[in-house]
């Protein structure tokens, strides 16, 4: 069901080796026959290589035996990014200081969380710098240019928004590396309030701006002058530039929320009114909130909650999106943007603090997806380190990436399909522990805006195949409902699981930790198949050998192109191959 956006998207400050030439499935017998089965087996490749590990070696980066992969990037939680991305990754460690100023609860601390909400810190970093000696920043954006940092080393950025920018001003975005630890020097923002900032990467407050014309001297306050260009509450505000209304737009699934809400940024309102313990207003009329019902406690946990599993959720999405609208059928090389854009979906799925091999208790989805198996019996290690949802992610993840990468893009398309299937499931498991502690379990306000934000969260799915089963499951959970009922609520998910895309294994039981059983009322359903969402894509050991071949091949040609020696060159006024 996913439907696909253009969305222009600035280039890597990260100096890197890019591919130049692009091959197109040509006229040649002997190599068209060659490329077709190579193409043919990639995504099958890498699904039978991942498939093969068990559910404890999955936590390890999967590389394909070395073969043309670039290694220089760091893995995000098992998953290997073909790009850098470790400022969007890092989106985590805002969320990660919105927790803890809402933690506090006090209403000054709630300011604080909602400052860092709406203006950031930890990522697409920005400085302002004031031009003092009359010259005009000679040059647009992307601009390299360079000064010296408050450490006295050079520090490289390249110019940003130059259009929107005072004539005064130039602007400059830092250049972020591959080393998720220090991945910028210069971490301001809303952090300047909190405390949280750090500066001795950023520019030096009196200095010399090299690379844009003329040398600009400038001067800079870092605190006051440094902002951040990616927020979280940027994810909800640009839905309906980037999900509904851009070149391919709507997307389903925000059309669904839109739908549903009546707002676009439905995220944003959900947020600000749980911050400000005010009502959504949302303009449908469904799914609304009264937040001045209750405590800061209560509205802490909508706050951290939406912000993660409403306003991140959707963006992940349009990033895989943004993949698909990228791809080139059939042609090995031209896929670098699209594979970007799918290592920043998987960024923001699962952020810096999970670390590379994913046993971190990380602030996003990806942790959300861990803590719930645990409570559903739908764990895939005895240890329940890891979900069967993450399991499957991390398979599809690999899966699309080689497709993109491959040009498979209608194939990607029907794997990113089952993506967004699994993303859900955290939040119905989410809705559904909440309910039943809510009804049988005592459960108090944190409990009932725990089960409002999930249930937040998921409804519009819901009500985009049945709107009765929708309105059963906010009336029980909503925001000052009279009284939960968690048999309602689960069989009212259960009716729309396969108008989902999942089944009920994947979302399991709940379980009652005193005696390792499942709750009387709570056991999982049954749909008489094991497994989850992935059935399909695994493949035989033949068809894997041969498959493993052609991955190989493929990443060979890859790794010729970026060492400038390509394996297949146009001649004369041939079609380029």
């Amino acid at each position: 069901h996913i439907h696909h956006a253009a969305a222009s998207k600035p280039q890597s400050t990260q100096s890197s080796t890019h591919i130049t030439h692009k091959f197109f499935i040509g006229s040649d017998p002997t190599l068209l026959i060659g490329i077709t089965i190579m193409v043919r087996y990639l995504s099958l490749a890498i699904a039978s290589l991942v498939a093969s590990s068990n559910a404890s070696n999955l936590r390890s980066p999967v590389i394909f035996q070395n073969v043309a992969r670039n290694l220089s990037y760091e893995f995000i939680a098992g998953y290997g990014p073909d790009s850098s991305v470790t400022d969007h990754n890092a989106i985590d460690l805002d969320q990660k200081i919105i927790e803890a100023q809402v933690a506090k609860l006090t209403e000054s601390s709630f300011d604080l969380a909602k400052k860092v909400y709406m203006e950031g810190g930890h990522s697409k970093s920005y400085a302002k710098l004031t031009i003092t000696n009359g010259v005009s920043a000679d040059c647009g954006d992307k601009t390299l240019v360079s000064g010296i940092d408050n450490s006295g080393v050079e520090v490289v950025g390249k110019v940003y928004k130059s259009s929107t920018s005072p004539a005064s001003e130039v602007w400059v975005q830092y250049q972020t590396n591959d080393v998720q630890a220090s991945y910028v020097g210069c971490q301001v923002g809303a952090l300047a309030a909190t405390g949280d900032h750090k500066t001795s990467g950023c520019f030096q407050p009196t200095g010399t701006l090299t690379g844009c014309g003329a040398d600009i001297a400038y001067t800079h306050d870092n605190l006051l002058d440094t902002a951040n260009g990616r927020t979280i509450r940027g994810f909800s505000t640009a839905v309906e530039s980037k999900m509904l209304t851009c070149a391919k737009c709507p997307y389903d699934d925000a059309g669904y929320f839109n739908k549903y809400y009546g707002d676009a940024a439905y995220a944003d309102k959900w947020i600000t009114a749980a911050l400000d313990g005010t009502k959504t207003g949302f303009t449908s009329g469904r799914g609304d909130a009264d937040f001045s019902t209750y405590t800061l406690k209560g509205r802490g946990e909508a706050v951290k909650k939406g912000t993660a599993y409403m306003a991140v959720f959707m963006y992940v999405i349009r990033e895989f999106e943004d993949a698909l609208d990228d791809c080139t059928n059939s042609c090995i090389g031209c896929n670098d943007d699209p594979v970007h854009a799918w290592d920043e979906g998987v960024a923001f799925y699962s952020g810096s603090l999970e670390l590379q091999d994913g046993l971190s208790s990380g602030k996003l989805l990806h942790q959300l997806a861990d803590k719930r198996c645990k409570n559903f019996n739908t764990c895939a290690d005895e240890a329940n380190t890891m979900s069967n949802v993450n399991k499957q992610l991390l398979q599809l993840f690999n899966v699309g990436q080689g497709q993109l990468q491959a040009g498979l893009c209608d194939d990607a398309r029907e794997t990113t399909a089952k993506v967004v299937d699994l993303m859900y499931v955290p939040m119905i498991q989410g809705t559904q522990r909440y309910a039943y502690k809510v009804q049988n379990l005592s459960g108090g306000e944190k409990e009932k805006a725990e089960g409002a934000v999930f249930a937040a969260a998921v409804l519009p799915r819901v009500f985009a195949e049945d709107e009765a089963a929708a309105q059963t499951i906010y009336d029980s959970m909503k925001v000052g409902a009279s009284a939960t009922d968690h048999k309602k609520v689960k069989k009212a998910f259960e009716s729309v699981y396969s108008a989902l895309g999942i089944k009920c294994s994947d979302v399991g039981g709940l379980m009652d930790d005193g005696t390792s059983d499942y709750y009387k009322g709570a056991e999982p359903c049954s749909d008489g198949v094991s497994g989850g969402g992935v059935a399909g894509i695994i493949i035989g050991s033949v068809a894997g050998g041969v498959a493993l071949v052609s991955v190989g091949y493929i990443f060979y040609m890859r790794s010729r192109e970026r060492d400038g020696n390509p394996i297949f060159k146009a001649a004369g006024a041939e079609r380029p191959v």
